[in-house]
Formats: structure tokens, sequence, C-alpha cells
């Protein structure tokens, strides 16, 4: 009798919420409003914090943004449902990034549900509740297939669940509307025959060769035309075999795409290479110079006395200076193995893949008499009437033991040397195994 009374006057728990936003405005509007609901709420500013309040409190349920510095929200919903004390928690997630493959990564990672921003707090509120519903009934999986199902068939981009077979099971109607087809008249064909491939496959060999993640693709038309499509094939990691095929017109984006892809690598002012593409560039020829035991080669070279240029002429000159001696370089690196950059103020870098020392120090002096046969004065300069670089060169034949770093070190030491010894010039050094032993031996 006393645990029947206890149970009857102890009032009902009320239900924790966890709100994570790094946005100040959209945390305490959510707070308040979570208050006014009745119930406990608690409120964290990053990813990081979030896992260690819901490992301490465990809430009823986690809203969570997605788009934060540092640990973002598929990251920290990712971490969540890999713990036990917190696997079970559903996640709702806030987010002004609407794109199919966004919204099908959090609910591929466990999430229960999606709030697309600007938010609208009575929407907020109503699907709180019915999660909170969703998490204690038992017809919960039913309600949030059901949800899954409304946001998938009201998605823009296409979507299909696939067999191993390659056999459509499944197409929401923007895939329909993609292709020309009727509702489920998509239902029961191959995705092979869907996808214009270079050889013919059968199903399961198709299915084999698109292998998971994305990929370009061409899609028949039912009218017969081709259209340019990303095909995203992810498997159900819940069902035996099958995959959600998702497919994202991008006829409309390539180009406009392309073309930001290219603006980011560049520097602005000279339109070479910016610092950012050189190191991305130089790990991949790095690596294969490893695997392939080639020699490469680095050049690094600075502007001679250009603050002198700058305070004389002026830094619009100085800016013409830089495009001009951008332009010579840039002539020298020819091959797709060899890359010229721009790496700070006066500073430029060439990488030269498959390169020995002695080729890679002829090409360091040519560019050298290319800049200086510009012929762009600099009146101040003790060195020359002209603009000149001093230049250091560097070369490795690398091993898994050598470090990146130490060819800029040796290269940069280079450089210096060529400006100590009266500039304008170039000076070589030594990398690798060859630059540890002079370095010993100079110790001992």
């Amino acid at each position: 009798m006393t645990n029947l009374a206890s149970v009857g006057l102890s009032a009902p728990r009320k239900p924790a919420i966890l709100i994570v936003d790094d946005a100040p405005d959209n945390l305490a509007l959510l707070r308040t409003m979570m208050l006014r609901q009745g119930y406990q709420t608690f409120v964290a500013t990053s990813g990081e914090r979030a896992l260690e309040i819901a490992l301490r409190i465990q809430p009823d349920l986690v809203l969570l943004d997605v788009v934060m510095p540092g640990l973002d929200g598929l990251e920290t919903c990712r971490r969540m449902k890999a713990h036990p004390l917190t696997a079970r928690i559903p996640v709702i997630f806030m987010s002004a990034r609407g794109e199919t493959d966004d919204i099908v990564a959090g609910f591929d990672i466990g999430a229960a549900d999606y709030i697309p921003k600007p938010l609208r707090m009575e929407e907020v509120c109503a699907r709180v509740r019915a999660q909170l519903r969703l998490s204690s009934g038992s017809d919960a999986q039913k309600e949030q297939a059901d949800r899954l199902r409304m946001i998938v068939d009201s998605m823009d981009q296409g979507l299909l669940i696939v067999e191993r077979c390659g056999r459509i099971q499944y197409a929401n109607p923007a895939c329909d509307r993609y292709l020309g087809y009727a509702t489920d008249e998509l239902v029961g064909r191959s995705l092979a025959e869907l996808v214009a491939q270079d050889t013919h496959q059968d199903g399961c060999a198709a299915m084999e060769a698109f292998g998971n993640g994305t990929r370009e693709v061409l899609i028949r038309h039912r009218d017969g035309g081709l259209r340019a499509m990303d095909l995203t094939m992810t498997p159900m990691h819940a069902a035996n075999g099958q995959f959600v095929a998702l497919l994202h017109d991008i006829t409309h984006h390539k180009q406009s795409e392309d073309a930001l892809q290219r603006a980011a690598m560049l520097d602005p002012l000279t339109r070479i290479a910016n610092r950012r593409h050189f190191d991305a560039f130089m790990e991949k020829e790095w690596q294969r110079a490893i695997r392939n035991a080639q020699p490469l080669s680095l050049v690094v070279l600075d502007v001679d006395h250009f603050k002198l240029y700058n305070d004389t002429l002026g830094h619009a000159a100085g800016d013409l200076c830089l495009q001009k001696v951008a332009q010579a370089l840039e002539a020298h690196a020819l091959r797709p193995t060899d890359l010229a950059a721009r790496y700070g103020g006066e500073e430029f870098v060439l990488l030269f893949g498959e390169t020995p020392g002695i080729a890679a120090s002829r090409l360091a002096e040519a560019i050298r008499t290319t800049v200086e046969a510009l012929q762009l004065p600099n009146p101040r300069s003790p060195t020359s009437p002209w603009i000149t670089v001093s230049v250091g060169v560097a070369t490795i034949v690398p091993t898994q033991l050598d470090k990146i770093e130490q060819l800029f070190v040796c290269a940069d030491r280079a450089m210096y040397a060529a400006k100590e010894g009266g500039r304008n010039r170039v000076e070589t050094a030594l990398a690798g195994a060859a630059w540890e032993a002079v370095r010993n031996a100079a110790m001992m």
C-alpha cells in the first residue's frame, strides 16, 4: 500500500529537453518556449557541451542545430547514438540547410525528425510533443516511419529504394518528375536500365559498379533523353541488402559549382594557385613521390626589396608587379605535376614533380632570368635597377620517414642564403637523408 500511495502522490516528472544552438537568439527563444510548455530545459552552445550535458542528465529529447562551429550537429548526433547512455534519446535536427543529402544524412545516423529554419515555434512545439509521445508509445516506429515517408515524399530531390539486384522498390514523387514517369511506374524496373553506362551489366553487377558514395551519371529520361545527375548510393543498414539512391539534377548548377571551386583555389590578386591549393597539391604529389620513389623539387622565391618598390611607386604598382611575376612563374609550371602559387605577400612557391635537383636548379635559374627580363623598374633597389628575385631550391626523394616541412625548411634556407649572397640569384639545398647526415655531422 505504501508503494502504491507513493506512486499516486508523486508528481509526474516533467520531460527534460536539451536545446543545442550556437545562436543566442534562437537559444533564448527556444528555451522560453519550452519552459512555457512545462518542460525542464537545458541549453548548450556547442556539440561538445551538448554531449557532456546529455551524458549527465539523459534528457528525453534533444533539439539540435546542424550547422555549428567545431563539432557540428551531425557529428554530435552520431556520437550520442554511439554511446549506450544516450543512444535512445530522440534527436530533432534544426537547420536552414534543406538539401536532400543533409536531411537523409541526419535520418541515417539516427535523427527522429527535422525542422527547417527559420523556426516556427508552433511547429517546433508540435514536433517536440509528437516525439515525446513517440518515445513512450508502443507505436513509435510506425509513426516515425510515416513521418520519414512524408518528408521523403515532399523532397525536391529524387529518392529510390533499390534492392541488391538493382530492382527499384520505391521511387518518391520528385524522382518520377525528374524522369517523366507516372506514380509507381518506376517500381520493378532495374536501376541499371536507367543509368547510361559504357558496358552492359546485369543488375547485381551494375550495383557493385555503382558502389557506395556519390558519382556523376547520365540518367535516361522517359522521353529517351539523358540528364546529368549526381547519384548517391547509401546502404540501408536496417534492411537486408537494400540501398537508398539519391538523384540530384546538376544540369543547371554544374558550371557555377565548377567556377566556384576554381575560384576557391586561386589567389585573388595574382590569379595563380593560392596557399591552400598548393598545400593540398603538394600533399598529393608527396604521397605519389613516396609510392614511386621519384624526386620532388620545391622552389621558394621572394621578390627582392619589394617594400622599397611599394614605398616608392605605390601599392597599385606593387600589385601589378606581383601579377607580372606570377605570370612569369606560371609559364614555367607546364606539366600536370607542376604548380606555381603565391604563398603570401611577395613570396611564391613552385613544385616540380618527378624532377631531380639539377633540372630544378635549371628551372629556377630560368625563372630568375625571366623575372629580371621583365625589366620592371625598382628605382631604390641596391641590387638591380629592375625587379629581381632570390630563389631557393630543395629536392628530395621522400620516404615514409620524411616530412613535408623538412623540404620547406631546406628550400627556405636556400632562399635566405641567396639573399645573404647578394640577392638576384639561385641557391640549392640538400633535403631528406642527405640533409640529416649533413646536419648531424655539423652537430658533432
